[in-house]
């Protein structure tokens, strides 16, 4: 059964994703990766922290070779009124913050939890955020397995685009492009829209998956799957080009229910396998895209590039080619 993580639980936290890390709690939602303001890890739940413990990752230039895991078991009258739901007693599993709290003391939401680090588990092109886990109390909070799919409950809206952008920012390995500019709702969550508008989350495609949100009564581009062993496909495209192909396995998609009986799907995330593509700006080939649902004001679409020689102010125009040796980033990438 996932665990919900309710909209007033994302409200600190200008951006999340679920999908956009090689690492597998991401693999299939069962890790949520919040974005806050600052550089400072504040707790998403209420609870007591049940221990800390420092684990090891890969040594990196740029990062610190060690990481650390807060485990903090979960009030279950907090988790009931929030909406996660308090028909079990769930532990959180939290990630990237060097930890000031200790066993025993209690926290609530937006209570810092230490300084949030930049530990070899990122990639260089990675904003540092709080990674978020939920399990059942009674298992390891420390092991990297184990963990509950979670179910996001905010609506999100997709924002279109053409593929062009010029750079606001630029780092080593990375380019981030103005817009598109919000046009909707105020303040509601928004991610990158197919061509048919459901919205994306995901490293596109040097991950070998990512994710979709499926509102209630939509589905995405439908049509016949070559790569799909003679079955109708439920087909992505963005740009013009098929990226991916929607999940059907059992637990995907399963979100809010729909209303009525002509209605095709649930409100949810769902996972993605994405096609064999290559992501190419301004006609060079690129490591892909880093996608996010975010509440700000600009998307601001980041394009990983390595060695790039890209500046601020340069125009980009962005395209998407089938691929017979796509990129693909493990954990230790």
């Amino acid at each position: 059964m996932a665990v919900t993580v309710p909209e007033r639980m994302l409200e600190p936290y200008p951006r999340f994703s679920l999908y956009n890390s090689p690492y597998p709690a991401h693999d299939d939602a069962s890790g949520i990766d919040l974005y806050p303001d600052s550089n400072v890890g504040i707790s998403p739940v209420a609870g007591v922290v049940r221990g800390v413990r420092t684990v090891g990752c890969p040594d990196r230039e740029y990062a610190v070779d060690h990481d650390h895991v807060i485990a903090i078991d979960v009030d279950r009258d907090w988790a009931a009124a929030a909406g996660i739901g308090g028909e079990r007693s769930l532990t959180a599993r939290i990630l990237h913050v060097n930890p000031n709290v200790q066993r025993g003391d209690r926290v609530a939401p937006g209570d810092a939890l230490g300084p949030m680090v930049r530990s070899g588990f990122f990639g260089r092109w990675v904003d540092n955020h709080v990674h978020l886990e939920f399990r059942d109390r009674e298992a390891d909070p420390y092991r990297a397995s184990g963990s509950r799919r979670l179910d996001v409950d905010a609506a999100v809206e997709p924002a279109s685009w053409d593929g062009t952008g010029t750079v606001v920012e630029a780092g080593p390995t990375y380019v981030r492009l103005d817009g598109p500019s919000r046009t909707g709702s105020s303040g509601a969550f928004r991610a990158l829209g197919s061509d048919r508008g459901v919205p994306l989350d995901g490293g596109l495609t040097h991950y070998a998956g990512g994710g979709a949100f499926l509102a209630n009564g939509t589905a995405p581009e439908t049509g016949r799957d070559g790569n799909s062993a003679g079955r109708d496909g439920r087909v992505l495209s963005l740009l013009g080009r098929p990226i991916g192909t929607v999940d059907d396995r059992p637990g995907n998609g399963r979100g809010r229910s729909d209303q009525g009986e002509d209605a095709g799907t649930t409100a949810g995330w769902t996972d993605v396998t994405w096609r064999d593509v290559d992501v190419y700006a301004n006609g060079e080939r690129a490591t892909g895209l880093s996608l996010f649902v975010t509440r700000r004001s600009d998307l601001g679409i980041k394009i990983v590039k390595r060695n790039h020689d890209l500046s601020v102010g340069d125009r980009i125009a962005v395209s998407i080619r089938s691929s017979s040796d796509p990129i693909r980033l493990g954990p230790g990438r």
